[in-house]
């Protein structure tokens, strides 16, 4: 059996089959029990966030639940005063005066409480929504890599980021909203049985519809959300992709604009087309439902104006028994409405409780993990190593086996697509293999605390990171943990070629970068990033070196100088390089060639020339087209 995670959305949230009747009652129960064992969640919540908040909106509760009873009695004991004072019985005006008194005097406490109540859940609200972000980012954090590679994940992250922000708050609302409306409409039943017993429950009656309306529509809104995620995914993409700063060129140049408008377009009409069949459906049930409502309740209110034109009670007796209609009315539409949100709300957050439940994979496999030999150079091994990514048919490394020992410098070549990166992705276990074992230093990659293993690798990525940030942070994120000054920082950025621009810029390495957030952000060229990107690994307190095409957008002096550079930083270091510009390759102890998710070849530059087989095609190949350019 599939657990939930391993579920799709459409799985989750597909709209169920009816039940035979004999299932009803357990089906009703599993309902009922789901949605309070969500609402108990949202309660926890609150109450890690900020418990004085619970403690208020139960005040609240009792305060907004007798209030309006309160209001409508003070009313209708003015109106029957006034009513007396006409009809010419005697009494002193005094009476009116307290009673007007009492009016304002309530009218302005219910303000008062009211809109401190509304400050606080304003402001408590903002609290609990960072609260559930930060759970969001420290999950986003913590899952596989894998995950990154599933169009499910990035549907519950995408729907817990867009609703369970505010979702908590607006849930612990209406649910303190249905305690005070029941403790109204309990207290206007009592008023209106010493008029009639069987008006509020008739009042009760017809508001049947209008319930089985609001759930059933709610559920489906729920679970056209979630169904239409990935349209709603792909208009946030082309919106803003079109916006997008790096793209904007290349947008402005190949006139892209419209084709990703359209598509835009297109991802919204789907969307909006169920979405508005949808609400068209909800309001025609609602007003359906409204006529009937209103057909009663005018009957209820000529049954009240006889009794007033028949003398059985007086003209503000009348004001308090219709206003006492009105309200358990609007109470019960309220209640309906209420609980519509607390269900559809918790319907959502369990969008939100499912993908906090994720559970990383990439977690050491003793008990007591083993921990890494700091400061030393390390010996690698893959042993029978295959790996595919979830959801490919096909394998991206078959078969591989190779050994990295201490202190060599490996360079692995290839064309695209031949498993390079994925080779390196599974050294620093930020995958695990489909079936073999990778070895470090003789023990299973598994067995080691993950963090202190992921601390030990210095590593450039084919698509580094541009932060907007200070260019000297930029550097410093290389090894974040590390006690270093500023002097090291200035080292790695004069290693890297780096200070040469940076201590151009205005702020030298106080300068940030970009343009997201300061207007004299400085905006770099794919060069220049990628020098902080090196200058980043020079600064990292590493054992084993890893670079993913670390020269790429460097040209051949400046990629020369790092290479020199990188000499004196491998020392004593295990380092692994992967590069199209073969030239690099010559400095290195063993090469490594792939092609097609295996390991065709290995040995040195000499060796694998005088093999002249791939290796020595590539090379060539190269070497030919350079001289053809000096030549030019």
């Amino acid at each position: 059996m599939r657990s939930i995670n391993d579920m799709s959305v459409n799985d989750r949230y597909r709209v169920p089959k009816p039940k035979k009747l004999k299932e009803v009652p357990g089906y009703v129960i599993k309902v009922i029990s789901g949605f309070f064992s969500r609402l108990f969640y949202i309660f926890k919540l609150v109450w890690e966030t900020k418990k004085s908040l619970l403690f208020a909106m139960v005040f609240m509760a009792v305060f907004n639940g007798v209030m309006p009873v309160i209001g409508s009695l003070i009313g209708a004991r003015i109106m029957n005063k006034l009513a007396e004072a006409y009809a010419g019985v005697e009494f002193a005006f005094g009476v009116i005066t307290v009673l007007l008194i009492l009016q304002f005097a309530y009218t302005f406490i219910n303000q008062a409480v009211t809109r401190l109540y509304s400050t606080l859940t304003s402001v408590s609200g903002e609290q609990v929504s960072n609260h559930v972000k930060m759970l969001i980012m420290d999950k986003a954090r913590e899952v596989d890599m894998e995950s990154y590679d599933s169009p499910d994940y990035y549907a519950r992250m995408e729907n817990a980021n867009r609703e369970a922000g505010m979702r908590p708050i607006q849930i612990m609302s209406s649910t303190f909203s249905v305690l005070s409306t029941l403790i109204s409409i309990v207290s206007y039943i009592v008023v209106l049985f010493a008029v009639s017993w069987w008006a509020p429950w008739v009042i009760i009656l017809v508001s049947i519809p209008t319930t089985i309306v609001n759930f059933v529509y709610r559920k489906k809104n729920v679970n056209y959300m979630f169904f239409r995620s990935k349209n709603r995914r792909q208009m946030d993409y082309y919106a803003q992709t079109v916006i997008d700063k790096d793209l904007v060129k290349e947008i402005r140049m190949f006139d892209l604009g419209r084709t990703f408008t359209d598509k835009y377009k297109a991802a919204f009409d789907e969307y909006y087309r169920g979405l508005r069949r949808l609400r068209i459906s909800e309001t025609l049930w609602g007003l359906a439902a409204a006529v009937v409502t209103s057909a009663v309740y005018c009957l209820l209110y000529i049954f009240l104006a006889k009794g007033v034109f028949d003398k059985q009670f007086a003209v503000g007796d009348f004001a308090l028994y219709t206003g006492a209609i009105t309200a358990i009315g609007a109470g019960v539409g309220g209640l309906i409405g209420s609980t519509a949100t607390i269900y559809e709300g918790t319907l959502f957050i369990e969008n939100l409780i499912s993908f906090l439940a994720e559970k990383p994979t990439i977690v050491p496999s003793l008990k007591e993990p083993r921990h890494v030999e700091r400061g030393r150079a390390h010996t690698i091994e893959f042993k029978n190593v295959y790996f595919r990514y979830q959801g490919v048919e096909r394998d991206i490394l078959k078969d591989v086996n190779l050994k990295i020992n201490e202190g060599e410098t490996v360079v692995i070549v290839g064309l695209n697509g031949a498993g390079k990166t994925t080779l390196v992705k599974l050294l620093t276990r930020l995958y695990d293999p489909s079936s073999g074992t990778v070895l470090l230093d003789g023990h299973d990659i598994k067995e080691y605390d993950v963090t202190e293993l992921y601390d030990m690798f210095g590593m450039i990525f084919q698509d580094f990171g541009k932060y907007a940030v200070t260019a000297g942070e930029n550097i410093v994120f290389g090894d974040i943990e590390r006690k270093a000054g500023e002097a090291e920082m200035k080292e790695a950025a004069g290693h890297s070629g780096a200070d040469v621009f940076i201590e151009k810029l205005k702020n030298g390495y106080d300068t940030p970068l970009m343009r997201y957030f300061e207007a004299d952000g400085a905006e770099l060229s794919i060069g220049q990033w990628q020098k902080l990107a090196i200058a980043r690994a020079f600064y990292s307190d590493s054992d084993i070196l890893i670079l993913d095409e670390p020269t790429a957008s460097l040209d051949p002096m400046a990629e020369q100088e790092i290479f020199n550079q990188f000499n004196e930083l491998r020392k004593n270091k295990t380092s692994i390089f992967i590069s199209h510009r073969l030239s690099s390759a010559t400095i290195a102890d063993k090469i490594l060639v792939m092609e097609d998710g295996r390991i065709v070849e290995c040995g040195s530059h000499r060796e694998l020339m005088e093999l002249k087989g791939k290796y020595y095609t590539l090379f060539s190949t190269q070497a030919a087209r350079y001289a053809e350019e000096t030549e030019a």
